[in-house]
C-alpha cells in the first residue's frame, strides 16, 4: 500500500469557485468519457477474476479509516496495489478531481465523494455508471435516502458509505441542572432555549453562525423541496412551504439571540462543549466520535434522542455523508469495481466500523452487536438504536442542486446576513435564492423559480 498526503486548506470560497465554475464548463457540453470502458455484461466472475492479476489502482480518501480499509483489502488482495491518496478533504479534493477531469488525466481509479457534490459529478458524465456491473442488486443492502444520493434513473454513479441521520446530541447534565424537559418538538426545544438562556446567559441551547449545511436538512425535514433538477433544467425555491416553515421556526432562536454564535469545528466550539456552554447539537449520525475525542471534560454526560418535529411525527433528514464512486477516466474499471465493492458492501464495511463509522448498510444498521453498543461516554446509553430510527424517518425526496457546492460557498453572503444583523432569515433565503439562479443561468442552465 502506498499511501501519499497532501496538506488539506480550510475549505474556502475560492476553491468551491474554481471547483463549480471548471465543472460546469465541461458539465453543459457533455463531456467524453461518459462510457464505462468495461464490457456492460461484465459480472460478478469477471471481476473476482480482475482482482486476482496483478494490477494497481489508486483511490483518493480523507476518511480515518481508509488506510485501515486499504490495508485489509491488500492482505485479502495481494495481486492489487491501492495507492492510498489523501487529495484534501470537501472542496479541496473536488477541485484537484476536476482539474484532472478537465485535463482528460490523472484522476483517481476511485474516489470519495459526499452527497451534496455528487450531482455535480453526474452532470458532468465524469463517473462510471456501476448498473453495468451488475451493482443493481445491491440496492436493498443500503437505506432508501443513502441509495437516492448516488443513483439517478436506472444509473448508479457510487456506492454509499455513511450516512448522517440527524439527531439531538444533549448534555443530560446541563439538562437536569436547569430542568430543561428532553423535546420532542421544536417548540419545546425554543422554550428550553429560552429557559436556559435567562436562568445563565453564558449558556446556549446550541450554536448556529450560519451554515449551509444544517439549513438544508433542516428544510429537508421539514418537507421542503427547494431544489429540482432535471437534466439542464432547474428550480430553486428557497421560498416554499418547507423553507418557510424551517425560517419561522429557526427564527425564534437567531432573532433573540438564543443561539451561540461560536463557529463549529473552532477551539472555542469544542471548549464550549466540554464545559456545558452550548446544552445540545442537531447534527448527524457520525458526531458521536467527534464528541469522545473533541469533548472530554463532559464525558459520560451526553445523551442521543430523536430531532424534535413539528407535530410530533418523526421525520428526519440526512445531514453529511457519502460514498465512493469509480472514476470514468479509470483505466482498470474492473479492479476498481471490484475495490468499491469490497468497500462499501463487503469486509470493508466491518474496517469503517471499527473506525467509528455510522454505516449506510442496512445489515450492519440493524446487527445485534451495533444496536447493543453502550459507549460509557454517552452514559451507557444504547445509542445507535436512537439512530437507526433516525435513520428509518428521513423524509423522502430530496434533491440537491448541480452546484451545490457554489450556493454553499455565498451562504455566508446571503443567509449569513441575517444570522450576523438577528434578523429574518426568510430575507436571507430569497437574497440566497437569487444568488443561485443567477450563477445557474450564467452556467447555461434554463433556472426557474
Amino acid at each position: 500500500m502506498k499511501i501519499t498526503r497532501t496538506r488539506s486548506l480550510p475549505v474556502g470560497r475560492v476553491a468551491a469557485l474554481a471547483t463549480v465554475g471548471i465543472l460546469l464548463a465541461g458539465a453543459l457540453a457533455a463531456c467524453s468519457g461518459s462510457t464505462p470502458t468495461a464490457s456492460s455484461s461484465a459480472n460478478a466472475d469477471q471481476i473476482a477474476a480482475a482482482l486476482q492479476q496483478k494490477s494497481t489502482i489508486t483511490y483518493w480518501s480523507w476518511t480515518p479509516q481508509a488506510k485501515d480499509q486499504v490495508a485489509a483489502f491488500e492482505a485479502q488482495y495481494p495481486n492489487v496495489t491501492v495507492n492510498l491518496v489523501n487529495a484534501g478533504t470537501g472542496n479541496d479534493e473536488y477541485t484537484k478531481l476536476q482539474n484532472a477531469i478537465k485535463a482528460g488525466s490523472g484522476a483517481p481509479d476511485v474516489a470519495q465523494i459526499e452527497y451534496y457534490a455528487m450531482p455535480q459529478f453526474e452532470l458532468s458524465k465524469s463517473l462510471t455508471d456501476l448498473s453495468s456491473y451488475g451493482f443493481s442488486s445491491l440496492q436493498s443492502s443500503y437505506s432508501p435516502s443513502t441509495w437516492t444520493a448516488v443513483t439517478g434513473g436506472s444509473a448508479i454513479y457510487a456506492l454509499p458509505q455513511d450516512s448522517g441521520p440527524m439527531a439531538l446530541f444533549y448534555n443530560k447534565a446541563i439538562f437536569d441542572q436547569y430542568g430543561l424537559t428532553v423535546p420532542t418538538t421544536w417548540d419545546e426545544y425554543i422554550a428550553d432555549a429560552a429557559k436556559l438562556h435567562a436562568a445563565d446567559p453564558t449558556k446556549y441551547i446550541t450554536n448556529d453562525a450560519g451554515d449551509a449545511g444544517l439549513t438544508t436538512s433542516l428544510i429537508w425535514q421539514a418537507g421542503g423541496k427547494p431544489y429540482v433538477s432535471s437534466g439542464n433544467s432547474v428550480t430553486v425555491n428557497l421560498q416554499d412551504a418547507g423553507s418557510k416553515k424551517y425560517a419561522d421556526m429557526w427564527n425564534q432562536l437567531v432573532e433573540p439571540g438564543l443561539v451561540s454564535s461560536t463557529p463549529s469545528w473552532s477551539d472555542a466550539w469544542w471548549k464550549s462543549l466540554s464545559d456545558g456552554s452550548i446544552a445540545s447539537l442537531v447534527t448527524g449520525a457520525w458526531m458521536p466520535g467527534n464528541l469522545e475525542t473533541g469533548a472530554l471534560g463532559s464525558a459520560g454526560n451526553w445523551r442521543v434522542a430523536p430531532l424534535p418535529t413539528y407535530d410530533g411525527t418523526a421525520a428526519t433528514a440526512q445531514n453529511g455523508g457519502g460514498g465512493q464512486a469509480v472514476l470514468a477516466q479509470s483505466k482498470n474499471q474492473l479492479v476498481a469495481a471490484g475495490f468499491l465493492q469490497w468497500l462499501n458492501s463487503g469486509p470493508g464495511v466491518s474496517v469503517f466500523l471499527k473506525g467509528g463509522g455510522f454505516p449506510s448498510t442496512t445489515a450492519q444498521l440493524n446487527d445485534p452487536t451495533f444496536l447493543a453498543d453502550a459507549p460509557t461516554y454517552f452514559g451507557g446509553q444504547l445509542i445507535n438504536k436512537v439512530l437507526l430510527d433516525a435513520s428509518n424517518s428521513v423524509v423522502p425526496g430530496w434533491q440537491y442542486l448541480p452546484f451545490q457546492t457554489y450556493a454553499n460557498s455565498v451562504f455566508s453572503d446571503t443567509v449569513g446576513q441575517s444570522y450576523a444583523n438577528k434578523s429574518d432569515l426568510n430575507k436571507g433565503l430569497a437574497a440566497w435564492q437569487e444568488s443561485s439562479v443567477s450563477y445557474g443561468a450564467q452556467q447555461g442552465f434554463a433556472v426557474n423559480k
